[in-house]
């Protein structure tokens, strides 16, 4: 339960670092962008269609109610809940200008196992989720090839486990099926003995791809590249990353702004006939999927090292950039909620090219398709930029070893924890299923909003007068209301994600135990101290 100071996490800034140190180049206006490059991803593009219409939803495992039109009230209070955490986030920001984001402020607020458990479930939010998003920006970058006449081999856009699955009628007479037998299964399809096409659903990129003796050889190219080339950047610098970010927030930007000005054209009144065909309850359910649309803005506090003037540049990037975000996702949900009616979106992954295409405009619809490669690589790098930080902070306070603090004399950036990171994204990227890790990221980000918003409450208790550039307005208002909000949609997960999450939380405590506890700083000082008491 050791704290740290904010005095003292202060001073290990001014402290002398092997190799580097990082560099302060950017300002507000850069984090700004930052933020809305880490927010703006592909969730926008796909989540409208399950909250208009509803449906069900397989990350959970229930049927949603429609929210109709009214997903626009959703967009809204999902805004204002999320600007309860954006407060308190630009709050420690201006006070405790460090890259550790919510791992330091629970430091200075919770104490040292509570931090370690944020830094490990940061590892969640931003690398773990990263291979999501890379899944992601390899499917949609693998449908714009196709556009463009590039075929890439079948074997070499997918992972084994995804090419090995099976059809509907084969899992229904043989429900238990497990990988070795799905290996025995094709060996007899490769010998002529069973049909292929009536067992494997994927058989013609599974029938060409090469054999490792028994074994099919599956590969996801695409995110493998686009993870290699966002790291090299990330290590490259700072400044080269959020020139490149900012190229990839124009894009996406005025993809949306192009969907509000045309598809405003098209909007028919009577489409709002039927507003809120499930009351509230569709209204809620709506911000439960849409809620992951808004995330990212916590990635700009990582940053806090690399400001000019952190204590007004972060709570200006943090606030700034959900600002945006909310009034571009309310114009994008009106026009299409308004072009078609809501239940035409039922089980549409692309909501928006759908409305596109419904009035002819398919060229519209392929220029969205770019857009969503842009999104999602934008956000691909801005998490790649945060994760590498957190690292950086938890080995300058030992938690793990000084390797990962390592700052590049070269680039001024943490370029160990940089290559870790795409290392650790890469892997499972080329050759993992994304169900297998999109849904853990969720509670981990939820727990780390909690705890940032309950540590501002502390510290307005315990340190009052220590200077704060940015105040919380109404802080017992807004603190309670984003701990409130962020607990009843963790409480909402599925039991497999908890399940999951503890067990994540395990393996971090034995990581803790056998390493940071015995290592952290604190505790060195502890120890040293409490041997010169016992000398006297």
């Amino acid at each position: 339960m050791r704290k740290k100071t904010i005095e003292q996490i202060k001073s290990n800034l001014e402290e002398p670092v092997s190799g580097g140190k990082l560099r302060r180049a950017l300002n507000g206006w850069d984090l700004m962008l930052l933020g809305i490059g880490a927010i703006i991803g592909a969730g926008i593009l796909s989540s409208l269609g399950t909250g208009l219409a509803g449906g069900f939803d397989s990350a959970y495992g229930v049927t949603r109610p429609a929210a109709g039109p009214a997903l626009v009230i959703s967009f809204i209070l999902t805004a204002v809940a999320c600007g309860f955490t954006a407060l308190c986030y630009a709050e420690m920001a201006s006070m405790i200008p460090v890259s550790g984001s919510a791992y330091t402020y629970a430091y200075a607020t919770l104490g040292e196992l509570l931090a370690w458990i944020i830094g490990w479930d940061l590892l969640l939010e931003y690398a773990v989720s990263n291979v999501a998003v890379a899944i992601s920006w390899g499917s949609y970058a693998n449908n714009l090839l196709q556009g463009f006449g590039i075929t890439i081999p079948g074997w070499m856009t997918m992972d084994l486990r995804t090419m090995l699955t099976t059809t509907k009628n084969f899992v229904d007479t043989h429900p238990n099926v497990g990988f070795l037998d799905k290996l025995n299964w094709l060996a007899q399809c490769k010998e002529g003995i069973a049909s292929g096409p009536m067992i494997f659903s994927n058989w013609d990129m599974l029938n060409a791809a090469p054999m490792l003796g028994h074994l099919p050889i599956g590969i996801n190219i695409l995110p493998m590249f686009v993870t290699f080339f966002v790291t090299v950047l990330c290590v490259w610098g700072i400044r080269e990353s959020v020139k490149f970010n900012n190229v990839m927030v124009a894009t996406k930007v005025g993809l949306l702004l192009m969907v509000i000005a045309i598809g405003a054209f098209y909007v028919k009144p009577e489409n709002f006939s039927n507003f809120c065909p499930n009351g509230f309850a569709g209204i809620q359910a709506g911000a439960a999927i849409i809620f992951f649309a808004f995330i990212g803005f916590d990635a700009v506090s990582t940053t806090a090292e690399e400001c000019k003037d952190p204590g007004h540049d972060l709570p200006f990037g943090i606030i700034g950039s959900l600002a945006v975000c909310t009034v571009i996702y309310v114009g994008v949900c009106l026009v299409v909620s308004g072009m078609m009616p809501y239940t035409a979106y039922a089980g549409v992954a692309d909501p928006v090219a759908h409305a596109f295409n419904h009035i002819g405009m398919t060229k519209v619809a392929g220029i969205i398709s770019f857009g969503a490669t842009a999104a999602l690589a934008g956000a691909l790098l801005v998490y790649q930029l945060a994760q590498p930080r957190i690292f950086m902070v938890m080995s300058r306070d030992g938690l793990l070893p000084p390797w990962f603090s390592r700052v590049s004399q070269r680039f001024g950036t943490p370029a160990n924890a940089t290559w870790l990171t795409g290392l650790i994204v890469l892997l499972p990227a080329g050759f993992m299923n994304i169900d297998e890790v999109v849904e853990l990221c969720n509670i981990g980000t939820l727990f780390a909003f909690i705890i940032v918003c309950l540590g501002v409450l502390i510290l307005r208790v315990q340190q009052p007068d220590q200077p704060r550039r940015f105040r919380v307005w109404a802080v017992w208002i807004c603190a309670p209301a984003g701990i409130a909000f962020c607990t009843w949609l963790a409480l909402g997960l599925p039991h497999v994600t908890w399940v999951r999450f503890y067990v994540w939380l395990a393996i971090g405590m034995v990581c803790y135990f056998f390493y940071g506890y015995s290592n952290s700083r604190l505790n060195k000082e502890f120890e040293a101290k409490k041997a010169v008491a016992e000398n006297n």
